[in-house]
């Protein structure tokens, strides 16, 4: 069920983010609703403030006067949401909600996709799309943050260092 489940942003009074998530899974135990709400989160970040000439790092909202809802959206869910004490609205076009693309959730850190590698450094690999399309490599460097992997392929007898997405290759067996 939770994977028909989308996020969705919801606009609160400013300063009562907190207040709209405690009434938020309140009433979503009193009623039974775990199955069609799945999380509430309020995005925060680490700042460092220097206040009389001390450096201390404190944790700020990222988006105040909001809160992200993962929920599976039905007449129901929209009602509860919208009338929780401190909720202004959902985000979207005359208060239709607008569901946020993987993206956004991943660019702001809500939720994070994991992601299994079938290879592994020093792994002799095909390239499977591109202008290197075929060619074989071994795997030389992962890099995680940016999802590319290098590889090294000998191309006229020289060892070039080639910088790919993970699903332009597949491991050799």
């Amino acid at each position: 069920m939770s994977s028909k489940a989308k996020w969705y942003v919801v606009h609160t009074y400013s300063g009562y983010e907190n207040k709209v998530k405690v009434n938020l899974e309140k009433t979503i135990e009193n009623r039974g609703m775990q199955d069609l709400i799945f999380d509430i989160q309020i995005p925060l970040e680490e700042v460092v403030e220097i206040k009389d000439d001390k450096k201390r790092t404190v944790m700020r909202k990222k988006f105040p006067g909001y809160v992200i809802v993962k929920m599976i959206m039905t007449a129901e869910t929209w009602y509860v949401v919208r009338n929780t004490r401190g909720v202004t609205g959902f985000v979207g076009p005359a208060s239709k909600p607008v569901p946020l693309t993987d993206e956004e959730i991943e660019a702001m850190g809500i939720e994070r996709q994991t992601i299994v590698l079938n290879f592994a450094l020093g792994d002799s690999v095909k390239i499977k799309s591109g202008p290197l399309e075929n060619f074989v490599g071994v795997v030389d460097e992962i890099n995680m943050e940016k999802k590319k992997i290098r590889v090294i392929v000998s191309m006229f007898e020289r060892e070039t260092p080639v910088e790919l997405e993970f699903n332009q290759v597949e491991v050799l067996v």
